[in-house]
């Protein structure tokens, strides 16, 4: 079916695409519980207990996706095992000037510059909050990302990533702290030891029992990425998520001079390196979420076997449409299966 569809919105600029995706979704809302059992794969030894949280399934959707928390209770009936929605700001602000997403479909790519856009973190913690009074809070883990806005500078970044925590009490499962989105100016250099573990200390402690787990870049060194892991536990979080997008443009010529963060297929091989190299550090003393290439069974099961807890699908649901989460939990359910 969507093999049908999408020649109709790649048709469209990628952020004409999304909201029509999204309107779609949502006029498909009523009917989704309808299509569930042929989205959503379910079975005990998919299953994960991890962060204090019940995981479905360890296929799971992107930040960067549904980034003002719209389409919470749609996400677990397209057979996902957890969310993160996000990023978020502490205020509104527009993002980066249009275009700002730029497809290579040959290679399964995508570039985005978005800078962090949404309507602010009390408007999706509205949402969430509605969700939670009215009793139809999703059926799997809801993480959220928290950012910056654009025009504060990194020295008063931490007053920003602590107002989207207060903001978000009660209302996210877990909290992503995105500081290595390429696409806001100095952001990464929060990344720095100094910087980092004193953001980290911060976020932990005002976000009390909520985990909170730290995204790092692809583009780090193996010293650097190190440094950054040990830095994190100490700081008190729960995990890393491995890893946001890169600005390399290897393997994709024709993004060259294309500026923002690249995602997809080619990315998948530096992230999955990264994310073996984070795997044998930690040792099984942090949650590892592994984002970055993954399209396929084949592509999941790579970021396990480096030692991932659990995945994360954001361009591959672009370029493969709405049973992706169901595709590669059966081609894991069939794997392990026949290793039993």
């Amino acid at each position: 079916m969507y093999s049908l569809v999408r020649p109709l919105l790649f048709s469209l600029p990628p952020e004409a695409a999304h909201k029509a995706a999204f309107a779609g979704l949502r006029l498909a809302g009523p009917l989704l519980p309808l299509a569930a059992p042929w989205l959503c794969l379910r079975h005990a030894s998919l299953e994960r207990q991890l962060l204090g949280l019940k995981f479905p399934n360890p296929v799971g959707l992107a930040a960067g996706m549904d980034k003002e928390a719209e389409l919470a209770r749609a996400w677990p009936l397209l057979g996902f095992g957890f969310m993160e929605l996000g990023t978020l700001t502490p205020r509104p602000q527009p993002g980066n000037p249009r275009p700002r997403v730029f497809r290579f479909p040959a290679q399964q790519a995508l570039v985005n510059r978005m800078g962090f856009n949404n309507h602010g973190v009390q408007a999706a913690a509205a949402r969430l909050r509605e969700l939670r009074r009215s009793g139809r809070w999703p059926a799997c883990p809801v993480g959220v990302s928290i950012g910056k806005n654009k025009a504060t500078p990194n020295e008063q970044a931490a007053e920003d990533y602590l107002a989207c925590v207060q903001a978000l009490q009660g209302l996210a499962d877990y909290l992503a702290v995105n500081i290595s989105s390429p696409n806001t100016p100095g952001l990464r250099a929060l990344q720095q030891p100094k910087a980092l573990k004193a953001l980290l200390r911060q976020v932990s402690k005002e976000a009390g029992r909520t985990p909170v787990l730290v995204k790092l870049a692809p583009d780090m060194p193996a010293r650097a990425l190190a440094q950054s892991a040990d830095l994190a536990l100490e700081a008190g979080c729960r995990g890393l998520i491995l890893t946001n997008t890169t600005l390399s443009r290897a393997g994709v010529p024709e993004a060259e001079g294309v500026e923002g963060g690249l995602s997809g297929k080619p990315l998948f091989a530096a992230s999955t390196e990264l994310l073996a190299k984070a795997a044998k550090r930690l040792n099984g003393k942090a949650v590892l979420i592994a984002s970055g290439g993954v399209f396929s069974a084949q592509d999941a099961q790579a970021k396990l076997e480096a030692g991932a807890d659990l995945v994360q699908v954001y361009t591959g649901f672009i370029y493969q449409g709405p049973a992706t989460a169901r595709l590669i939990c059966k081609g894991i359910l069939e794997k392990s299966f026949a290793e039993a």
